[in-house]
């Protein structure tokens, strides 16, 4: 069964990204694949907090950014998809680079989405893990 629904690229993942949060946090949608949405973001003065190192929340936006767009691309038009419930354990510190994170399903079905994203450092180290639950609207 295929994952995706809707046709789309980076290149107009990245394009309907522009001029919202995804866009001020740095946010750039990096490989899409069969199974799997890939973004990176910076650590840099718009995600760090006031300690120097990555912002937990930062971390989030990234999680929930790409579980959003995973979800709104398995989703047939003109369905949405909104968010429910996010969660986010914070493993390790990142304190500069960029960070990578990788979205896959775990649960697709006609009314919710479970998402699972994790995010690593520019080692490949895992620094965040994140479930996303979201609910497809009409």
């Amino acid at each position: 069964m295929k994952l995706w629904k809707r046709e789309t690229s980076l290149e107009q993942l990245n394009r309907i990204s522009e001029g919202c949060m995804i866009s001020y946090l740095g946010i750039e949608f990096t490989q899409l694949a069969e199974d799997f949405l890939e973004a990176t973001m910076p650590v840099d003065k718009h995600t760090r907090q006031s300690f120097g190192l990555l912002h937990g929340g930062a971390s989030v936006v990234l999680a929930e950014s790409i579980g959003s767009i995973a979800g709104y691309l398995c989703s047939p038009d003109p369905q949405k998809v909104v968010g429910l419930e996010i969660n986010a354990s914070h493993l390790r510190a990142v304190f500069d680079g960029h960070v990578r994170g990788v979205c896959r399903a775990l649960h697709v079905g006609r009314r919710h989405q479970v998402w699972q994203i994790e995010i690593f450092d520019a080692c490949g180290h895992l620094c965040c893990t994140s479930r996303l639950t979201t609910a497809i609207i009409d």
